[in-house]
């Protein structure tokens, strides 16, 4: 009596890494030459980093020879920039812990409040009701402009579903305003357009500028003492990303006006939709806090943050390789007007905001 065949389990779970490999080969190229051209000096200087430069790459790739190699290549650029950036956030919870955010003190912390919630709404409100842009374009370019650049946006996507085009839109946008705040910190430092400087001048900058690359190269220009208050305000902004995930999913699954649909239609104000819980915000809380313990071999942690490079590079490979050209045309100016308007926001609130608490005493 012969016995019923048994499924071959491995060989599923062979196939499903078989048909991953050829997408996973060329987000992890295209991250690699990422990450080495972020070795280049002259790139450094600028504040550049990996995962913007990934996603150039992955633009002029994929509006390149990728649509030949997209047959193959579409589920593991899918698994890149779908499963590989959620484990990429949570990672990210391993550069920071709970004493860099008692370090920044009490003026730190409400400095980073009060700029990310008022630029972010900022950027909703305008970028929804003057410029008339879609919510899902105005929620991404606010959370890049409010809390951290291109890991914002992308961490940001998951929660509102955007499409690649969209996320694209807001990643190009973030960068530019925020390299231009690499030049014109410290020109405004010069210049002495702020009654402040210093470690005062550091919180400025960590609270107002959109990349922690970009943040170093800014505060690096003045002082290492001003870098190194920049980066710990800066890393507290980061922090900050998983509660504003958090109140983002509530809002936007239980509000009908404004949400989009994938099309940009606007939803009924009477749909109910359902609430999408960012699990990942949750363990990326985690993992901070399990990293303020301090229980990791320096050499182990600095290899998951490495890792974690990895892992955020090609999912901005990958989602520069999904992004095509005339979409990023048919969104126009407005996204930049958008960047633009937050930006003088940025410098100009910022400014008033730390001029107020350092007057008080914070």
């Amino acid at each position: 009596m012969s016995s019923a065949p048994v499924p071959n389990q491995p060989s599923q779970v062979q196939s499903k890494f078989v048909q991953l490999l050829p997408g996973l080969l060329l987000s992890g190229a295209v991250a690699g030459s990422a990450l080495w051209l972020d070795t280049q000096g002259w790139l450094s200087s600028l504040g550049l980093s990996s995962l913007t430069l990934a996603i150039v790459l992955g633009i002029l790739v994929g509006n390149t020879f990728y649509a030949r190699l997209a047959p193959t290549a579409q589920s593991g650029v899918t698994f890149s920039k779908g499963t590989l950036l959620r484990l990429g956030i949570i990672l990210y919870g391993l550069r920071l812990t709970i004493q860099q955010i008692l370090g920044v003190g009490l003026g730190g912390l409400l400095a980073d409040l009060l700029m990310l919630s008022s630029t972010f709404f900022l950027a909703f409100w305008l970028g929804t009701r003057w410029l008339r842009l879609d919510a899902q374009t105005a929620i991404l370019i606010g959370a890049g402009s409010s809390i951290c650049g291109a890991a914002a946006v992308m961490a940001t996507e998951p929660v509102v579903k955007a499409q690649a085009e969209k996320v694209a839109v807001a990643v190009a946008t973030v960068v530019i305003f925020g390299t231009i705040g690499i030049f014109l910190y410290p020109q405004m430092n010069a210049w002495h357009w702020w009654p402040f400087s210093g470690l005062h001048f550091g919180v400025y900058i960590g609270s107002t500028v959109h990349e922690v690359a970009q943040v170093v190269a800014a505060g690096r220009a003045i002082s290492p003492q001003v870098a190194d208050a920049a980066v710990t305000v800066k890393l507290l902004r980061v922090i900050l990303l998983a509660p504003f995930l958090l109140l983002l999913s509530y809002f936007w699954g239980r509000s009908g006006p404004g949400r989009t649909d994938q099309r940009g239609a606007q939803k009924g104000s009477a749909e109910k939709v359902k609430l999408s819980i960012p699990w990942f915000a949750f363990a990326f809380i985690g993992v901070a806090l399990f990293n303020s313990l301090h229980l990791l071999p320096v050499r182990l942690l600095q290899n998951l943050i490495t890792l974690d490079t990895l892992l955020l590079s090609m999912a901005m490979a990958a989602l520069g390789l999904t992004t095509h050209f005339g979409a990023i045309r048919q969104a126009g100016a407005k996204p930049l007007l958008l960047g633009a308007v937050l930006m003088v926001w940025l410098v100009g609130a910022g400014g008033l905001v730390q001029g107020f608490l350092m007057s008080v005493g914070l």
